[in-house]
């Protein structure tokens, strides 16, 4: 029997199988709220067989998109676009709907990438940027705005106001961003975080913030429903954040009732160095997940059904989550699941789809 294709439970919540589609930026929203495109994106997605959709990060302020299309839950007009998507893939998917929740930090008012991607002055439609110091991006980028205890409370309590939102929404969970640089990743990282209050110096106070965050976050989600963090485990920078310090969050989190712990790396800095390659993450949530024992999901160049199943046979991840792979094929748990022999849940719509030999890949109810 696939591990892929076995069930996993997170709370009052059961996924089918353990194929995840990540949460995927589409830059594609006006003032927050999402457009006929998220319809169309997140509907396929949710046709895809995976056990777990999660919407792409979604900011819990204006302030806090990375680019003017990110999508938002900060208001009552971003809650209203998204009623009808949800719906629509209520009607036709089993899936397990949930949301990343973030706030970009330093890295926010940015161009969208197919324009550059850099840094928006104020004079061409950007904002203010937030981060724990006054520590630009980049040589180019202006320095970001040191946040006072009256802006960590107005950010902590929009994390809970947004996960809230998520739940009049109807999601499954959700998820708080916690990696690649934004406004959580840089409150962590000492090469970010030179706070020389209560939020700054050591690891206990560079952690502070973004449990304090999680706890909000958790406090406003039912107890049946699951509340994950994605996490970079490594800055990829010789004395930056690290796996070891990753795994220290990692337990303050387990104690505070994480569900899950979504690993990936880097994007906190230009100066990275990453040693790219097939499952190059994976061995980061091996380690947490060797050390904690929290239900850990495994991301980045994990393009292949029996690479996949292997990361789970091996106990080095309890799921996967897929990203540019299942936009390229997004099909890709049907196709994986045909490998493995297993089974995957189809719309009726689409049960003639198999070709003869994987005849039984439908589990038709």
């Amino acid at each position: 029997m696939s591990i892929l294709f076995s069930p996993l439970k997170l709370r009052g919540l059961t996924l089918p199988n353990r194929v995840v589609i990540s949460p995927m930026c589409q830059y594609s929203a006006v003032e927050g709220s999402a457009q006929p495109w998220h319809m169309m994106h997140l509907g396929t997605m949710s046709l895809s067989g995976a056990g777990m959709l999660i919407i792409e990060a979604t900011a819990v302020e204006p302030q806090g998109r990375i680019t003017p299309g990110d999508l938002g839950l900060y208001n009552d007009q971003n809650q209203a676009a998204l009623e009808p998507v949800i719906a629509a893939i209520r009607k036709h998917s089993t899936t397990a709907i949930v949301m990343q929740i973030a706030h970009a930090g330093r890295k926010a008012s940015c161009r969208v990438p197919w324009e550059g991607g850099t840094q928006l002055p104020l004079a061409a439609g950007g904002w203010t940027t937030f981060a724990p110091s006054a520590i630009a991006q980049t040589d180019q980028d202006a320095p970001p705005a040191a946040l006072d205890h009256a802006g960590l409370a107005r950010i902590r309590e929009a994390f809970a106001a947004t996960a809230k939102r998520a739940m009049d929404l109807g999601l499954d969970g959700v998820e708080v961003h916690g990696a690649h640089g934004y406004l959580m990743h840089s409150f962590l990282s000492p090469i970010t975080n030179r706070r020389t209050d209560e939020y700054g110096g050591n690891l206990a106070n560079r952690m502070r913030f973004p449990l304090e965050v999680f706890d909000a976050v958790r406090a406003v989600v039912p107890s049946d429903k699951p509340v994950g963090i994605r996490v970079s485990a490594s800055d990829w920078i010789e004395g930056g954040w690290d796996v070891e310090q990753t795994i220290a969050l990692a337990q303050e989190l387990k104690a505070r009732g994480v569900d899950w712990i979504d690993v990936s790396s880097g994007g906190l800095s230009p100066a990275q160095k990453i040693a790219l390659g097939p499952g190059y993450q994976v061995p980061f949530a091996e380690a947490i997940k060797k050390a904690t024992g929290l239900t850990t999901m495994s991301v980045g160049l994990i393009t292949e059904a029996k690479q996949a199943e292997d990361i789970l046979v091996s106990g080095k991840a309890d799921f996967i989550a897929l990203a540019r792979g299942v936009l390229y094929d997004p099909r890709w748990p049907w196709h994986a699941a045909a490998e493995l022999g297993a089974t995957v849940t189809a719309a009726p719509q689409y049960w003639r789809a198999p070709p003869h030999d994987h005849k039984d890949l439908f589990a038709v109810k």
